[in-house]
Formats: C-alpha cells, structure tokens, sequence
C-alpha cells in the first residue's frame, strides 16, 4: 500500500497547487477536504460552485453555521481519515494532521502578508478585502478546531514530517522540495 499525504497549512497558501503537483508526480489520487465539505453546504442548500466560494459572504456563513454545528466537520474528518488511510491518496486538510496515525504531513507556512497577495490574485480581489477574508478564515477556523479537536491550528506544528516556507519560493519551487521530501519519507 502507497502511503497517503496530507497537506495543510493557513488559506491562500498554496495548498491545492502542492497537492495536485504530488499527485501527478507519485500517481496517487488527489482529494480537497474543502471540495468535499462543500458537497456537505450543497446539501444544505447552499450554492457552493466555483473555487473562491469559501471567500464569499455565502462560505463564512456556512463556517459560521459550522462553528454552532460541530457535525460537518466530524462527517467530514471520518471521511477524509477513512480515505486517507486506505492510501494513494493526497489530501488537502486543516484537520487531518492531527487526526492521523500513519502517512506524510506537509505544512505549508506562509506569512499572511504572502496568503493576502495570493487570494488577491487567484480571486481578483482587492487587498484589503483579501485581508480580511484570510485572516476571519484563519481565525475562525483555528478557534473551531480548538473547540472541536483542542489542538492548536497554526500553533502546533509537531505533528509535521516538513514544514515548508512559501513567502519566498515560487509555486513550483513548493511543489518540487515537496516532491524530493515525499521522495525520502515514502
């Protein structure tokens, strides 16, 4: 069996682009914790299509509703936990580090000034509103999983096999000291 990955870091780090270049590098499926919690806001009635959706006043309101209903996070973490250990996989996650037993954890560390400017490019948005957006998401998420699971999101990076900086590297500069760390662990 392949071991899975799991990368997880602040929003607006990168997460996605690393995950998608490890799973065609090592041939392994790729799954976005966030993709799939989005399915879970459909249900609810939401209108969750496109790739910025947890950026709009539409995606802090679901998180909103997350933070009085534990329940989409639990369902989504025995999902993901269950998916990620029947390996192959690379998954994109703020909780799975933690919840995890086996496989290889990346944390992608990124100064909130590098997650503003990234969101304000990928969403065509403009500074300040990246601003606010990255750090509500931060915030909030961090105090949910505090709640949820007591650990320290952000804070608490000794669950990590690596921890990459990306305020200085490009994209692809991320995804191949990604590669040759997965190359070593697997």
């Amino acid at each position: 069996m392949t071991k899975s990955i799991v990368i997880s870091g602040p929003p607006a780090v990168g997460k996605t682009t690393v995950a998608k270049g490890l799973a065609e590098e090592f041939s392994l499926q790729y799954l976005s914790g966030g993709d799939v919690l989005k399915e879970m806001a459909q249900e609810q009635g939401f209108d969750s299509a496109g790739d910025d959706w947890w950026d709009t006043e539409e995606g802090m309101k679901f998180l909103n509703q997350r933070e009085e209903n534990s329940e989409f996070d639990k369902k989504l973490d025995e999902k993901l936990t269950k998916l990620f250990n029947e390996g192959g996989m690379v998954i994109t996650s703020y909780t799975l580090p933690w919840l995890i037993q086996d496989g290889i954890r990346i944390w992608l560390e990124g100064s909130h000034e590098s997650s503003t400017k990234r969101m304000q490019t990928r969403d065509d948005m403009s500074s300040e509103e990246a601003y606010q957006i990255t750090k509500q998401r931060f915030d909030k998420n961090k105090a949910l999983y505090k709640k949820l699971y007591d650990f320290d999101f952000g804070d608490d990076k000794s669950v990590f096999d690596v921890i990459i900086n990306t305020d200085n590297l490009t994209a692809q500069q991320v995804i191949d000291v990604a590669k040759e760390t997965v190359r070593k662990l697997l």
